[in-house]
């Protein structure tokens, strides 16, 4: 039994144990969550009551690896920039295109970045790269605080040392970076940027409590919505609250599908009189195409060994769906004819998340439903991806005041700022998709032996 199995296995026999005891301890953990913020409408983030493990050496890993592409990926968009047939390749839109070409004003576009991997077997997959505010990085430093204090955990730590992946503290450095870069001085007043929503959603909430850390480290914070700025005189504003850095939790295509050019942000951005973070620039992170250009040799086969180790051991063959011919590992292939023919070893993704397009896993449909999905991504921005089989773990959770376990996928998204990993958030989600209570992000903890 490895280290990681069997300790999951006495964490399990813990809570169990707790269970038959008739401990009050789940009611405290939730009224904890409840002080921390952590909950929505009411109800605990989650009701998972198990943390997420990686042992060291699957933490360094995942920090290794998640820092070689994120370098990478910076080759790949600055390559971008400079050659529009690159950029074509990425599938962005035209006004997407007219934005990514502003000049940020400071020299690192992604001061924050996620990106999604799970772990198969100790081996490390990507699933996709992510240009947002650090979601899951507050959440999951206020629940492993909340977590550290239950009876479970204190009986597992008596035979388990874990520790706690660096948090969001890491953030503020890095928005100081990128504001020192862009010319400013001190701490700039900071608006998040966000579509109204109360606190009805988990964002809303992870949004608040971003705003509540980032005011204890000493700047001046406010939730903004696009609808409420107004630029004058070189200054953005919201009412009387000077903006001098806006955090974007808003997709360029929203705001472009929202609003024209003309909108007083994209107006103070042209004239670098904000500074964007993450830059537009980093929209190229959005876009699964990214990773068709990565694993293209044509275009990655001159970056250095460490960074082209990388693209092969975590991210999986992928290609913009368009007819024509193409090379697939090392063979040069007609694209439509070989998804059809090899429905089983792959999944058709669309470029970029939203909820009008799916994913479809050809493993997981018959032939005619595979050749519907192809025809929608040959009239949509998709690409195919070579298939990897997610493993699912079992996690406990309280069930009404009972206590169940639920398979579950885990997503780990490793927090990169400005190019360097400092910890990583878990998410669960339910195998082939649907709806699961149990969904969202967990505590997590690095694992060693004690």
């Amino acid at each position: 039994m490895t280290l990681l199995s069997e300790a999951i296995a006495r964490y399990h026999r813990i809570l169990e144990d707790f269970a038959r005891s008739g401990s009050s301890w789940v009611g405290e953990l939730h009224a904890q969550l409840e002080r921390r913020g952590l909950s929505v409408n009411g109800r605990p983030l989650s009701p998972v009551l198990r943390p997420h493990f990686l042992t060291r050496r699957q933490y360094e890993t995942l920090a290794s690896a998640a820092e070689a592409l994120s370098s990478a990926i910076s080759r790949v968009r600055d390559l971008a920039l400079r050659e529009p047939s690159l950029m074509a390749r990425l599938g962005l839109l035209p006004g997407e295109r007219m934005l990514v070409s502003l000049d940020p004003g400071y020299s690192i576009p992604a001061v924050a970045s996620l990106l999604e991997a799970t772990v198969v077997n100790g081996h490390l997959h990507l699933s996709a790269p992510r240009a947002d505010l650090p979601r899951g990085a507050v959440f999951s430093e206020l629940l492993a605080e909340a977590f550290l204090e239950t009876p479970p955990m204190k009986e597992f730590r008596k035979r388990h040392r874990i520790s706690r992946p660096p948090g969001v503290k890491p953030f503020a450095a890095s928005l100081l970076k990128a504001w020192k870069d862009f010319g400013g001085q001190g701490k700039p007043s900071v608006a998040i940027l966000a579509f109204p929503a109360g606190l009805a959603s988990a964002d809303a909430r992870e949004d608040a409590l971003l705003a509540d850390f980032l005011r204890s480290q000493g700047f001046p914070v406010e939730i903004v919505s696009p609808d409420e700025v107004d630029y004058q005189g070189g200054v953005l504003r919201r009412g009387a609250f000077r903006i001098d850095m806006i955090l974007r939790g808003i997709r360029a295509q929203d705001l472009l599908t929202r609003y024209d050019l003309t909108h007083p942000l994209l107006r103070a951005c042209r004239e670098r009189r904000v500074c964007l973070v993450n830059s537009f620039r980093a929209e190229v992170m959005r876009k699964r195409a990214l990773f068709a250009l990565l694993t293209d040799d044509s275009v990655t086969g001159s970056f250095p060994a460490a960074e082209r180790k990388a693209i092969r051991d975590t991210i999986p063959a992928t290609r913009f769906v368009t007819p024509g011919k193409t090379t697939w590992q090392g063979e040069t292939v007609d694209l439509i004819d070989f998804i059809l023919k090899n429905r089983r070893q792959l999944v058709l993704r669309p470029n970029e998340d939203s909820s009008e397009l799916h994913s479809t896993d050809g493993a997981l449909v018959d032939d005619a439903t595979w050749e519907r999905a192809v025809r929608l991504a040959l009239r949509h921005p998709y690409v195919v991806q070579q298939r990897i089989e997610a493993p699912v773990f079992s996690f406990p959770l309280d069930y009404f005041g009972e206590l169940a376990y639920r398979d579950m996928v885990v997503d780990v998204a490793p927090h990169a700022f400005l190019g360097r990993v400092h910890g990583f958030s878990a998410r669960l989600s339910p195998p082939r998709g649907g709806f699961s209570s149990a969904a969202g992000v967990v505590p997590a903890f690095i694992l060693e032996p004690k």
